[in-house]
């Protein structure tokens, strides 16, 4: 294997390395007051062994026989040693970051890489004027969706803890310290440290939906929510900067949840789960109000005797105490002369009455905003903008934001559980798609209602999800529904059976449409190849399309990266993406529908992971036009969003990337028709290389051995199973088939059959056709560098010891994968012109450098682990616990795992 490069230190990076050493040496002192200078001797004894072995590249032995056959009480503390360690890693990276940000913004001369007022002069140069600009603001929808599907879930109160360390190191940012704040400084970071070893990493239990809930809504309702003003101020002050103004800016980002109402394979998600989740969300955002309302009634404190008041705001507050008198009681006298306080008060009271759902109460959040509206002009005229008006104004971006919904509520279903609950209900149910269509239409059109079946559950719980939309539209508005997603769809029958059921459900609005966005999502390598013929025929059925065009003559498809990957391989996958997109965008065009793209990536690069800005920049022309809506999931949502500065930098490397693409998308390539050919013979070579390991007799029996798939299975890391039903390999969900793969270092779902692939082009002699791909291609030089960046983080040594647990099969599989690594790896270097992994990354492979040392040990733990717990008969005992605590680990340690 090809060592990765080492890492050059940027000017910055000395501050990176004092943060480490200052939290190591906090970490060490820590562990040594709450397990024993013994067990701090025999981490540190385990670390500068892991330490040399990758200095030197020397064997595992000596590092793997200070770890072997602890009990485990001892593995579970080790693990969890080594997982704090490479933790803190994680956190002074972060707060590297948003070193790096206000060093650009102090420095004043260049603004920083991907900022959003680097992109506006790209523009600028680029030939977009103002007009340009400003026209294409209100098309604009930039949409992260979260989802529940977890590689990494940290509980609530841990990361809590971690954002007092992340405070802590922050406030060194803005000067020297005294030695007294240098202490309390210690003090806080040594106290959140210390309460964080002595709190459990994870539930004991697997949670339910709502605790899934929960924990998205950690992220929406405190870094997001603080932090989308000033997303929009920042916004603001860059076109003002690059095109000398700036009207009123639109909303451009909003949220959705998948969280409740994804039920594909989850059992425990239902029509009750789908109406719970939006009453807590809604809950969530109205107590977020309220305490910014109390907040904004403490500070606009202005009396009517000394500054001018709007007749508007006057009248309402005397409006509001006639229908609020039990609010208007609680008024201290001595501040009736302080109207916007007053105001905010009542205004508190109406919030707390949307609540609880009565007459008093907000009708919608469109309301509430004129109120605070209201508020804010009256501050603008009277001289007030600087008294107050700033933080008012940051509330009313909260609410275009957020609504009353907080997220949308996207529903999943698929659409062979749909299948059988029509047929039940139709009676015959022909085997030709085509049929079964016209045997749909008249249900779906509402010409005719689904006839009442056999007592059938099924049927009850799916007309039940509809009903409870329905219900939630009345209640909450349209704005707090989402997609309604369909798996596995893939023919026409597959959305007119949505139809149908939602209008058996009551779904429809006055003008007796289906009050619903309906998504086919291709995931499969088949499924993609078909998409267009599928889309083809969609538009061709006269109910959908009488659909489509109650909605706007807009049709979201929601892209599968996680099931392509799984059944192909990644050079199948993303080239069958590619296509789609294109054939599909083709379609819409001809047919005169918008098409938008729903783009379900996961965390790994075998999973769609990656940059989104970077793979923005390498979709098809014509495919984002100012619209991107992407999946988030796992440890990608922490890494995102969990401290509110890299929450901003998110948000403004996806407007960026999606204003570039949209307004000065990348020139016609003429070499691109020959690329494609090339590209389509490159996939089925990697596609047969793929699968003729997975179909290998033996290969399942091997995988299940020779990774910890067993034990993932039966964690407690969410509420869906991890297998969609069966016992097969194609009925394991793709996250724990990549997560299984990544624990063990080998992360062969990345790579496979891309060395046989590239191997036979360059036979074919295409070798300079695929360097110049690489170089001037951005779809192909994304994924060869995604693939670099994979490579760069397996372990094919760490993965033999995992190998070596397949007894047998050891030596009939860790060999061919060894080969087809090294394939790899060659390759990849061949293509961009290097003799190391990540030459030309140097932050990368500095950030992979400092985690080594601190994962190996983990994996090393676990293969001993499991190889006992195996032994023991794989009861859900002490070991197995240890177990679930390095699985846990390595997934923080190696950042997009699943």
């Amino acid at each position: 294997m090809r060592p990765v490069s080492s890492a050059s230190l940027e000017p910055t990076d000395p501050a990176l390395r004092e943060d480490v050493r200052r939290l190591g040496r906090l970490v060490g002192e820590m562990l040594t007051e709450q397990n024993g200078s013994a067990f701090f001797e025999r981490i540190e004894a385990a670390r500068t062994q892991a330490i040399a072995r990758r200095r030197d590249a020397g064997p595992l032995d000596p590092l793997a026989d200070q770890l072997n056959g602890l009990d485990a009480d001892a593995a579970d503390a080790t693990a969890r040693a080594f997982s704090v360690y490479f933790h803190v890693v994680n956190i002074a990276e972060r707060v590297q970051r948003i070193r790096r940000r206000r060093a650009y913004q102090i420095a004043g001369a260049t603004p920083q890489p991907d900022s959003l007022h680097e992109v506006l002069l790209r523009l600028r140069d680029a030939g977009v004027s103002a007009d340009e600009l400003l026209a294409i603001l209100p098309q604009l929808d930039i949409e992260p969706v979260f989802t529940a599907h977890p590689t990494e879930v940290s509980r609530r109160a841990l990361l809590e803890k971690e954002q007092q360390i992340v405070r802590a190191l922050i406030d060194n940012l803005v000067g020297p310290q005294t030695p007294d704040e240098r202490a309390a400084d210690h003090a806080r970071l040594r106290m959140a440290l210390t309460s964080g070893w002595q709190t459990a990493d994870m539930e004991h239990t697997r949670p339910g939906v709502l605790d899934e809930l929960d924990h998205v809504a950690f992220y929406l309702a405190d870094p997001i929510y603080r932090v989308i003003p000033v997303f929009y101020e920042t916004f603001e002050h860059a076109v003002i900067e690059v095109y000398g103004t700036c009207p009123q800016l639109p909303a451009v980002i909003r949220f959705a949840n998948w969280v409740g109402g994804d039920m594909d394979g989850n059992p425990n998600a239902n029509a009750t789960t789908v109406s719970a989740a939006l009453r807590q969300q809604r809950r969530i955002i109205i107590d977020c109000y309220r305490r910014e309302c109390a907040q904004l009634a403490r500070l606009l404190t202005q009396t009517s005797d000394r500054v001018g008041i709007s007749a508007a705001v006057l009248a309402r507050e005397t409006r509001y105490r006639e229908l609020l008198p039990r609010a208007a009681a609680k008024i201290r006298p001595r501040h009736a002369n302080m109207p916007y306080r007053c105001l905010l008060q009542l205004i508190d009271a109406r919030l707390l009455a949307s609540l609880r759902d009565t007459a008093e109460g907000y009708v919608d959040a469109e309301a509430f905003r004129a109120d605070i509206e209201c508020i804010e002009t009256s501050l603008r005229e009277n001289a007030g903008m600087h008294a107050g008006g700033f933080a008012v104004g940051r509330l009313l971006w909260r609410i275009r934001s957020f609504g009353f919904h907080l997220a949308r509520l996207d529903t999943r279903q698929d659409a062979r559980v749909y299948a059988p609950i029509l047929a039940d209900a139709l009676g015959d149910w022909p085997a030709d798609p085509r049929e079964r269509a016209q045997r749909l239409a008249p249900f779906a059109s509402g010409a005719a209602r689904l006839p009442q079946s056999t007592a059938d559950s099924s049927r009850a719980g799916a007309e039940a999800v509809f009903a409870a939309l329905a219900a939630a539209r009345q209640s909450h508005g349209d704005d707090a529904l989402g997609l309604h997603i369909i798996s596995m769809a893939g023919c026409v029958a597959d959305l007119l059976g949505v139809l149908a059921l939602a209008r058996a459900g009551g779904l429809v609005d006055g003008e007796g449409a289906v009050a619903l966005d309906i998504a086919p999502l291709f995931e499969t390598i088949g499924d993609l190849r078909a998409a267009a013929d599928t889309f083809n025929a969609l538009l061709a059925e006269p109910v959908y399309r009488a659909h489509l065009a109650a909605r706007g003559n807009r049709q979201v498809v929601m892209l599968g990266y996680s099931d392509s990957a799984k059944d192909g391989g990644i050079l199948a996958a993303r080239w069958a993406l590619q296509r789609a997109q294109l054939e599909l965008l083709d379609a819409a065009r001809a047919a005169g529908v918008r098409i938008e793209f729903f783009h379900g990536r996961g965390g790994s690069v075998s999973r769609g992971g990656g940059k989104t800005s970077r793979a923005v920049m390498a979709a098809p022309r014509g495919t984002i036009g100012g619209h991107l809506r992407v999946t988030e999931q796992g440890e990608i949502i922490h890494q995102k969003y969990g401290i509110r500065a890299l929450a901003l930098r998110t948000f403004e490397q996806s407007v960026g990337a999606v204003l570039l693409a949209s307004l000065r998308p990348r020139e016609r390539e003429p070499r691109e028709v020959r690329w494609r050919k090339l590209m389509h013979t490159l996939a089925a070579h990697g596609e047969q290389a793929y699968r003729e390991l997975l179909t290998t007799a033996g290969f399942v029996d091997y995988f299940r051995a020779a990774t910890p798939i067993d034990v993932i299975e039966r964690m407690t890391l969410g509420s869906r199973p991890a297998r969609r039903g069966g016992s097969e390999l194609s009925s394991l969900r793709a996250i724990p088939w990549v997560f299984a793969w990544t624990q063990s270092r080998a992360g062969l779902t990345a790579w496979y059959g891309v060395g046989s692939a590239i191997e036979a082009m360059i036979a074919a002699g295409e070798e300079a056709t695929l360097i110049e791909m690489t170089r001037d291609w951005a779809f192909f030089r994304t994924l060869v560098e995604d693939l670099e960046m994979q490579l760069a983080k397996c372990d094919l040594d760490i993965a033999e010891r995992f190998s070596r647990l397949a007894d047998d099969l050891h030596a009939q599989f860790h060999p061919r994968i060894r080969a087809e690594f090294e394939r790899t790896v060659a390759a990849v270097l061949r293509l961009r012109g290097r003799t190391n992994l990540l030459a030309d990354d140097a932050r990368l492979a500095q950030s992979i450098a400092l985690r080594n040392p601190y994962i190996d040990p983990i994996s090393l733990i676990q293969v001993d682990l499991l190889e006992r717990w195996r032994a023991g008969g794989s009861e859900e005992d002490a070991l197995f616990l240890a177990l679930a605590t390095s699985v846990h680990g390595v997934a923080r340690g190696l950042q997009n795992s699943g």
